[in-house]
């Protein structure tokens, strides 16, 4: 184990049955000191494995991701790729383990099938046209919708809710080796966590999990344990999210797709210190 500490699922019944196996597993390996080897232990490590997304009959994606909460994982990935607007445009999910992976479906009402098709087209080209990569690169940074939700938490807010996230993320503890997204209210109480071996679907599943539970932001923010990537940024925005901090540096396409869309970020979040980019209209620092 990771402290000595053994693992406990999030204590939830949105994560029932849309799991297909332990999201950790106990690994021997050889320990090796400066001085020579010290013998044999087993410690937990975290599953990461293929998870095929595959949308109204379409193999739409596939991610390599932690085996749990795959409902939430699938609900918020969807809503980030813009082929969904609520949880009343899925129609079903399900899940089916294969020899080299797990495969979710996912159907959706005929009102937004087909986005899906046309997402499809946007991302594979069979065109050997020199040029053809102009329409995708335009889609990689379609425009966002603002962020109309205002945040009503205070730095303070955000650095309790930064002293908390550890206790609120049990494989980590077992595994040292996985991230978190939490959302958290707005005096800094963290009140829904999702984690996987991958930041990006650690966010899906915690907007998936909002949009399954009808959980809204209410004003609070999303903690993540990660860098702030521009995906991550357009994840928050889409979710309209209020306020988006994370304990790693941002990139600049981060800051300015956070800018055009009105996201106040909280980055290099610390016990001692955090950095703000700020959209003083819609939040207090």
């Amino acid at each position: 184990m990771h402290d000595g500490t053994a693992y406990a699922p999030q204590d939830d019944t949105l994560a029932s049955g849309d799991g297909t196996g332990p999201p950790l597993r106990d690994t021997e390996f050889h320990r090796v000191e400066p001085g020579g080897a010290s013998g044999t232990i087993t410690r937990s490590i975290a599953v990461e494995m293929p998870v095929a997304i595959e949308i109204n009959g379409v193999n739409y994606a596939v991610l390599m991701a932690t085996p749990a909460e795959l409902f939430d994982l699938a609900c918020g990935f969807a809503r980030a790729e813009r082929l969904i607007d609520d949880l009343a445009d899925v129609v079903d999910i399900d899940t089916h383990t294969t020899p080299d992976g797990i495969l979710v479906r996912l159907t959706l009402v005929p009102r937004v099938a087909e986005r899906v098709f046309d997402r499809v087209r946007h991302r594979v080209s069979e065109s050997a046209c020199g040029l053809c990569g102009v329409e995708n690169l335009a889609q990689a940074l379609r425009p966002l919708p603002p962020v109309t939700m205002p945040t009503r938490a205070t730095g303070a807010d955000v650095f309790r809710a930064l002293a908390a996230l550890a206790d609120h993320q049990p494989l980590n503890r077992a595994t040292g080796a996985v991230h978190a997204a939490a959302a958290c209210a707005a005096d800094g109480a963290i009140r829904l966590v999702r984690e996987d071996v991958g930041r990006h679907n650690a966010f899906d599943k915690l907007i998936g999990a909002m949009l399954r539970s009808g959980l809204s932001w209410d004003g609070g923010f999303a903690l993540l344990s990660s860098r702030c990537s521009f995906e991550l940024v357009e994840k928050a925005v889409l979710a309209n999210c209020p306020m988006l901090a994370t304990i790693s540096a941002p990139t600049s396409l981060a800051v300015q797709r956070a800018a055009d869309a009105g996201l106040p970020l909280r980055v290099l979040a610390r016990p001692d210190a955090m950095l703000a980019t700020a959209t003083p209209s819609l939040e207090v620092f």
